[in-house]
């Protein structure tokens, strides 16, 4: 066993060549771990707000409103993740005259991805709600827009979490897939120290994948004690 290559290239694992300085945004080129997760926070929190427009855009009644999320979301949800990385990499220099760098590109096509299955996501758990919850808020004054705002939305949101957990966690193990484009993020160490020491396979891609599954542990056990609060402050207001 070498164990001890593991230890020798731990903090290139977590941190590859990161440059870290005081100048906003204070770390450059990020690399290694550390790029997976701002790979994955950046696009759980970009897919969220893109995916709620479109799920909500979905639900309306206006066709011109309703039918260019129909077609992103099911455009989107119909392409592999990695067809859809080459062809905004590809197709980026063609539109703006300039390439766009890869992190930028795997960190952008995560979020347009993971945002059309939250859209589904979103559809779903509002189309879950009993209709007289609609009815009696537009009943009591509100219009539509508030009573989606102050009363489905609250209920749906929070029947959504293991649905958005589920993706988010499948986000997280997708940016490994940033590494086709170059991206020295996780999973690209892990070839960079392999290719080097030759003895050691076994042995890192072990803390590779414990590395992947700290991360994603750490999501679902924060979904489940957020849903458990949830339920409790349900429970209360009952």
């Amino acid at each position: 066993m070498h164990w001890d290559i593991v230890y020798d290239n731990f903090l290139y694992f977590l941190w590859g060549n990161t440059s870290v300085d005081w100048v906003f945004p204070f770390f450059h080129r990020p690399e290694g771990f550390f790029a997976a997760i701002i790979l994955a926070i950046t696009g759980i929190f970009g897919a969220f707000w893109i995916g709620l427009a479109a799920g909500l855009m979905r639900l309306s009644k206006r066709w011109w409103v309703k039918y260019p999320a129909v077609a992103y979301i099911e455009m989107i949800r119909g392409m592999p993740l990695l067809l859809l990385i080459f062809w905004f990499y590809y197709l980026a220099p063609v539109i703006t005259g300039q390439t766009m760098p890869a992190f930028t590109t795997t960190m952008f096509c995560f979020m347009v991805f993971t945002g059309a299955y939250v859209g589904e996501i979103v559809r779903a758990g509002v189309l879950a709600l009993p209709k007289g919850q609609m009815e009696a808020s537009r009943s009591s004054g509100l219009s539509h827009v508030q009573a989606m705002r102050f009363v489905i939305l609250p209920q749906a949101l929070r029947n959504m979490i293991p649905s958005f957990v589920n993706q988010f966690v499948s986000l997280t193990k997708d940016t490994s897939l940033a590494a086709i484009l170059g991206v020295i993020e996780l999973t690209r160490t892990g070839v960079q120290v392999d290719n080097r020491e030759m003895v050691a396979s076994f042995e890192i891609w072990i803390t590779i994948a414990a590395l992947y599954f700290l991360i994603c542990y750490m999501l679902t056990s924060y979904s489940r004690r957020l849903e458990a609060q949830l339920s409790r402050y349900q429970a209360r207001d009952r």
